[in-house]
């Protein structure tokens, strides 16, 4: 009887040590797919490769003497800040940042019009913030001018 229990625990144990990586290969991938599902609604490849086109043209504007280069430059950008430079690192900072539930209720949510909606206006909003925030700085500036000379040095 001790031997056929043993024999038993056995046969458990190693389907159990078989089976677990299959469940947590599933679990992960199924957690990447959610991943993948908030990067394709949240549109963050074309976020980030208009990212990067906006550095090179920044660049370009900042010394066009790099016009020359500029296939050279963008090659560069997209090598280390591109979209797929980029995703794997992404993909783990959101494994790591949300769990695969928290993933799937994002998710449902922009997958709806109010969150398409949230995906095209916030940085629209975020933009007019921004020139909010400079207006009132530029408008303001005398003030800033007159603490930093009031201001002993030490």
């Amino acid at each position: 009887m001790k031997r056929l229990f043993t024999h038993c625990l056995l046969q458990t144990c190693t389907l159990f040590f078989l089976l677990t990586p299959a469940l947590v290969m599933a679990d992960d991938a199924s957690h990447r797919q959610q991943v993948e599902t908030l990067f394709r609604l949240t549109q963050m490849e074309k976020k980030i490769q208009e990212s990067v086109e906006n550095v090179l043209q920044l660049q370009l504007r900042q010394n066009p003497a790099l016009q020359k280069n500029s296939k050279a430059l963008d090659a560069f950008l997209q090598k280390y800040i591109g979209w797929q430079a980029l995703k794997p690192d992404l993909t783990d900072m959101y494994l790591r940042a949300f769990s695969e539930a928290e993933l799937e209720q994002i998710n449902a949510f922009y997958i709806t019009p109010a969150g398409q909606k949230v995906i095209t206006v916030v940085p629209q909003l975020v933009q007019q913030r921004n020139q909010i925030a400079m207006m009132r700085l530029q408008k303001n500036i005398g003030e800033l001018q007159q603490i930093i000379s009031s201001t002993p040095e030490k």
